[in-house]
């Protein structure tokens, strides 16, 4: 049976340095970490995740600035908001919350934030440190994905690493990652040749396609590093709506020897990360 990676546990260990380490910033420069916010629109699941970061930012002994604007914001109004934010010497952090409205370029809009700001890791200036090996911001996600994947204290080099989902946010990132930790990565996807037996190889394997119960638990490697990204919400039979991920949680415990739980695996970590970065740019402008 697989050894459960908990998320929340984790995250909240790290949420506790940060604090401590918000405080000797504080203390020692007077530079507070400064978190902004922008969400456009009004989707639920967006409003959750700006309300819940918010809340944690100021847990952290952060100033948390949130910006709401209305679904009909134009491309030109939302850079101006981050124009004003840029030069705002309180505001450290920057996040834009997407999905943004159709009329709105998204990484357009994310390259207009200072790349020194860019706390999600998308511009292209940091999309490209990574690549490099360079220091940067790196995306949340998959940053969380990897402290949880060094946290099972099991030696990374060499190891053969298989992400499935080449997304911009998750899955090329997560690839860079690991590679810089002397894994051998493949990125699988909708058109790769026979995945099961990919997966197969995998001593890490991270499942970041959206698609609920993608991942059998005949597909996981015996003592495998499994890291669950999806966060699906489904209908069981009796009506009841819950979140699974992508991974057949069940079936693969009794194949993995890590894993992560959905809910309370993956998402946590992601906030976490998000403040780890916000502080890490305050630290940078404090010096």
């Amino acid at each position: 049976m697989a050894t459960l990676i908990d998320g929340k546990a984790q995250a909240a260990a790290l949420r506790e340095r940060i604090g401590i380490d918000t405080a000797t910033l504080v203390d020692q420069t007077g530079v507070r970490p400064g978190l902004a916010v922008v969400i456009v629109g009004d989707d639920p699941a967006s409003q959750v995740y700006v309300r819940n970061k918010g809340k944690q930012a100021e847990a952290a002994g952060f100033n948390s600035y949130t910006h709401r604007l209305t679904d009909d914001t134009s491309e030109d109004a939302l850079k101006a908001l981050i124009g004003e934010l840029n030069a705002d010497t309180d505001v450290h952090g920057i996040l834009v919350q997407l999905p943004l409205p159709e009329q709105i370029d998204e990484q357009s809009v994310i390259n207009t934030i200072a790349a020194e700001k860019d706390v999600d890791g998308f511009h292209i200036e940091n999309v490209g440190r990574l690549s490099l090996g360079l220091p940067g911001f790196v995306p949340c996600t998959p940053l969380g994905c990897l402290k949880m994947i060094r946290n099972t204290g099991l030696e990374l080099a060499g190891m053969e690493a298989v992400i499935v989902g080449r997304s911009n946010i998750v899955g090329k990132p997560m690839a860079a990652l690991l590679l810089a930790q002397n894994c051998t990565v493949t990125i699988a996807h909708s058109r790769t040749y026979d995945l099961p037996a990919v997966c197969r190889r995998a001593d890490i394997l991270v499942a970041a396609v959206g698609r609920p119960g993608l991942i059998k638990g005949d597909w996981i490697k015996p003592g495998a590093i499994v890291i669950d990204v999806g966060i699906n919400r489904i209908t069981d039979v009796d009506g009841r709506n819950r979140l699974t991920g992508d991974v057949d949680f069940e079936a693969a415990s009794e194949h993995a020897g890590h894993i992560t739980p959905v809910p309370g695996g993956v998402g946590p970590m992601t906030i976490a990360c998000l403040l780890a970065n916000t502080l890490q740019a305050a630290q940078l402008a404090a010096t």
